[in-house]
């Protein structure tokens, strides 16, 4: 089962890494579309294949009074709203194998969350619906690991399939990105790197999940100089104000600078990798 989406993230005439960046959930329509307004624009004249991410529901909360969205069909037809009036691609996360075939008609790109990783009913639904899989490496699991996932959703019967490092813990409170793992999973899939759930702080005493959004440009520039294929990276208006990971996400207003900084990176690892 092919979708060609692997085709269009790879297929940047400047050799430019692709983008999955958007806010951490659908919280309205005018947020949504100012967003994915903003980032395709920029995206568009850096040259950077771009999808807009949104969940439209969080499932894993700290806390039974955490947001966990505005309701699954408007949050859907959010990011389908979004795909028609920027003629870009959507992704957004599935929790069980129902859910895969409910998001399947609003979305491009269907995400399997770390934590689900291995849930091999899910993996295959996903693979099923006819849309591209990305899969977020568990904290829990090596990179070598993951091949397994990667098989599971191709023998399913797609072959646009991702793959997305998002940390692995390291004690009780922090995630560690080991940067040996994106070559090491790129002999599997295209590797996504998520830079904003890299530099999570979670399990804190409050119940919510602390961040660290001063490191998001030093990871960036690490995930590309390393060979990342993508970044993935989650921005607001106003982080402050977000209603679910706010801590360590990026302001929308820096993330041009931001962009043609990592291009031009990209450009320069592009030229010393034609060398060797």
């Amino acid at each position: 089962m092919k979708t060609e989406m692997i085709d269009y993230l790879r297929g940047s005439a400047t050799g430019n890494f692709f983008l999955l960046a958007g806010p951490c959930v659908i919280e309205g329509e005018k947020m949504a579309l100012e967003i994915a307004e903003h980032v395709a624009s920029v995206a568009q004249r850096l040259g950077i294949p771009y999808v807009f991410k949104g969940s439209y529901r969080k499932a894993n909360r700290s806390r039974i009074d955490s947001f966990t969205g505005i309701g699954d069909e408007v949050a859907l037809s959010i990011l389908r709203k979004v795909h028609e009036e920027f003629a870009i691609p959507v992704i957004t996360d599935i929790h069980t194998p129902e859910e895969a075939a409910m998001a399947a008609p609003f979305v491009d790109i269907l995400q399997i969350p770390a934590f689900l990783c291995r849930q091999t009913d899910l993996l295959v639904a996903a693979a099923r619906t006819g849309r591209a899989v990305n899969v977020k490496k568990g904290q829990f699991l090596s990179p070598e690991a993951m091949q397994f996932a990667v098989q599971k959703v191709r023998d399913a019967g797609c072959d646009d399939v991702l793959i997305t490092d998002r940390g692995s813990s390291f004690g009780y409170h922090d995630l560690i990105v080991d940067f040996r793992g994106i070559p090491t999973m790129r002999q599997f899939a295209p590797v996504v790197l998520d830079v904003t759930h890299s530099l999570q702080q979670p399990n804190t005493t409050s119940g919510v999940t602390g961040g660290l959004p001063q490191m998001i440009e030093t990871i960036a520039r690490c995930g590309i100089a390393a060979g990342a294929d993508g970044l993935f990276m989650e921005t607001h208006p106003d982080p402050s104000q977000a209603k679910s990971d706010g801590a360590n996400m990026l302001p929308l207003s820096k993330v041009e600078g931001l962009l043609r900084r990592l291009t031009t990176l990209r450009q320069a690892v592009t030229a010393l990798d034609a060398e060797g």
